[in-house]
């Protein structure tokens, strides 16, 4: 008996915004592809909530649009329908599967179609190709459309995609890149489906639990389902995760408004929880560095240890080591790459008018012995640790840094916490002094590179004044 051929549904839909649990649908246009024949469906649908000026402009969909049109809820029988059986085809398409699947749960409907994403399409089919955005792909396939981002104008891109890699690939390559994108991994046999399908495509915290909800591991992603999926498609090659598919018998996760907010999760957790399959993050409470200190004639370098370091606050502090022997080896390492003379860095005792051991060997200069001006011996131990110099807190207090409806706190490269209201960040800048985490340190120095000076702010003077508008930027 011939195999049935499959059905394709290109859908795309619009939305008043880019949360499935919290937005709604507002057009829904799906272009069906069934034995080459085409046909078409498309609606518009009351959400039931505003829709922001942002999106209106966008798409071109307005409140008086859709006001006289059927809720979701009316046309879901039908929509159903017109999906059910088919091959669900859609640019980005975890968003568009998200928000549907979201609609049709909250009527108590299952919405399991598989799925092809024709960004993942484009990327296999022309891994050389820069981008992959729907735009990209109009200007690179001559694609050709009437109104961009509404719903059955883009579908129709879809389709239109969809027949250019036909009449581009010979059918069984083509062929082979959708079964490649349908398979669907398996899952740990303790793990259900319908958990999985819940994870959200959004940046977070994703916690793996063995028996007894004991922490297997943590990761961050800024697409949850996606990476937590990965973790099961990597199992059958990869050791590592084959050893966590075995194990796992829970999955729960914590949605952040960003990266930066999953990072700082992350690092909390791995350090409070103690999974036992993850690279365990060292707390920072025993750091020394060393520094150094301008002498009556020459510089001299110290190790500062825990109780007396202030990382931000310190000038000339070099390294942040988790020990006395990290910092000792570090510098021994830094002096024999550069010819540094390890007598004079304390690691020798010397005696007058006599040469370190390095010297002998060539690992030294001859400072010690006056062979090299002890200045220039300074000036090249001040370049060779300059790498590992710790910067100085370059604000006059704390700051926020603005990520999504989030605002992190640090003060001095100390994570103070995450606030939503001024009376939290109120209540967060009168919390004391945290404790500095070397961890937190390289996430926020790396963070304040790359992000734009406007998600940057001053709280300094809100610390003065309460009334302070702590949208105002540094």
């Amino acid at each position: 008996m011939p195999t049935k051929n499959p059905i394709y549904a290109f859908v795309d839909i619009e939305t008043t915004g880019s949360r499935a649990n919290l937005d709604r649908i507002t057009e829904v246009g799906i272009v069906t592809l069934e034995n080459q024949e085409v046909s078409e469906w498309s609606g518009l649908i009351n959400p039931g909530v505003s829709i922001p000026n942002n999106i209106q402009q966008l798409t071109g969909i307005t409140p008086t649009m859709v006001s006289a049109k059927p809720s979701f809820a009316e046309i879901a029988e039908e929509l159903y329908l017109e999906l059910k059986d088919k091959i669900f085809v859609a640019h980005n398409a975890r968003f568009d599967y998200s928000f549907l699947k979201a609609e049709f749960k909250r009527l108590g409907i299952d919405f399991s179609p598989k799925v092809i994403c024709t960004v993942k399409l484009s990327r296999r089919l022309f891994p050389n190709q820069a981008r992959h955005n729907l735009d990209t792909l109009i200007a690179v396939h001559g694609l050709q459309v009437e109104n961009r981002h509404r719903a059955l104008d883009d579908a129709k891109l879809l389709h239109q995609f969809w027949q250019r890699c036909e009449a581009t690939f010979d059918q069984e390559h083509f062929q082979t890149q959708i079964d490649y994108l349908l398979g669907r991994p398996s899952l740990p046999p303790h793990i259900d489906r319908e958990l999985i399908d819940e994870i959200p495509n959004r940046p977070g915290v994703y916690l793996f639990y063995a028996e007894n909800k004991q922490p297997l591991y943590i990761g961050k992603s800024n697409d949850l389902r996606a990476r937590v999926m990965s973790h099961f498609q990597a199992s059958l090659t990869k050791r590592k995760e084959m050893k966590l598919s075995l194990q796992v018998r829970d999955i729960d996760w914590i949605e952040t408004s960003g990266e930066l907010g999953a990072l700082l999760l992350e690092s909390r957790l791995i350090k409070e929880k103690l999974p036992s399959l993850n690279i365990k993050l060292r707390r920072s409470r025993d750091l020394c560095a060393w520094q150094l200190i301008k002498g009556p004639n020459h510089l001299e370098l110290r190790l500062v240890n825990h109780h007396e370091l202030q990382p931000g606050k310190q000038d000339h502090l070099y390294g942040l080591f988790y020990s006395k022997r990290e910092a000792t080896q570090t510098l021994q390492s830094i002096a024999k790459r550069n010819q540094l003379c390890e007598g004079l860095l304390g690691f020798e005792k010397l005696t007058t008018g006599s040469p370190c051991f390095g010297f002998h060997v060539k690992q030294c200069k001859g400072a010690c012995i006056g062979a090299e001006p002890r200045a220039i011996h300074d000036l090249r131990l001040q370049t060779a640790l300059l790498k590992l110099k710790v910067a100085i807190w370059p604000y006059s207090g704390a700051i926020g840094i603005r990520e999504g409806e989030d605002l992190h706190l640090f003060d001095h490269w100390c994570y103070l916490g995450n606030a939503i209201s001024e009376q939290e960040i109120e209540e967060l800048l009168k919390s004391g002094e945290p404790e500095f985490d070397l961890d937190i340190y390289k996430l926020i120095k790396k963070a304040l590179k790359s992000l734009p000076q406007e998600n940057v702010l001053n709280l300094s003077t809100y610390q003065r004044y309460p009334e302070y508008d702590y949208s105002t930027s540094v």
